[in-house]
């Protein structure tokens, strides 16, 4: 089995990180794999805002938990060092589908690695407020977008989850 179906097959959801900042050439890896996700047209409508500051991870834990049901103290990114949130562009029609493919190629570059991650959702939500609009615009990010997604990163504390059985009667072919 070649490098990509390994870890492809490999690749699990990992619900507990140890504090440890990855390495930064690995971070780097990870978000360049994100920008060469396919993507409609060939218009790369999805940005990636890598999350390294410990101070805006905690922030974005909190402004994300806020929009579920939890305690304010809970950690929706499981203690993760590094949260990458995926923005696209809202007037493309398949921003969605392209920072869809950017979290995907990320988690897989991650297992690659030797890193654990996770998808986390809320990104929509959070990014639609005032504070993490101007946020963005701290870091120079112009134009409107909306949130895909998270992709925390980190490197795994304890066991990978075993997978789960693959459900029957999910392929058909029309040969």
């Amino acid at each position: 089995m070649n490098d990509i179906l390994k870890a492809i097959r490999e690749r699990r959801s990992i619900r507990k990180f140890k504090s440890e900042m990855p390495k930064k050439e690995d971070l780097e890896q990870i978000a360049e794999a994100g920008l060469y996700a396919a993507n409609g047209m060939g218009r790369q409508s999805a940005i990636i805002v890598a999350v390294t500051n410990r101070e805006w991870r905690d922030k974005l834990s909190v402004a994300n938990c806020s929009f579920g049901p939890w305690e304010e103290s809970y950690d929706p990114f499981y203690g993760a060092p590094v949260v990458f949130a995926v923005l696209a562009d809202p007037e493309v029609p398949t921003c969605v589908c392209d920072g869809s493919l950017v979290l995907g190629n990320m988690m897989l570059a991650a297992q690659s690695l030797g890193l654990g991650s996770i998808w986390i959702h809320r990104a929509k939500e959070e990014f639609e407020t005032a504070e993490w609009k101007d946020f963005l615009k701290s870091l120079g990010v112009e134009g409107n977008y909306v949130g895909i997604g998270h992709c925390a990163v980190g490197y795994i504390d304890g066991e990978v989850p075993e997978a789960a059985a693959r459900k029957a009667n999910r392929l058909f072919w029309a040969d």
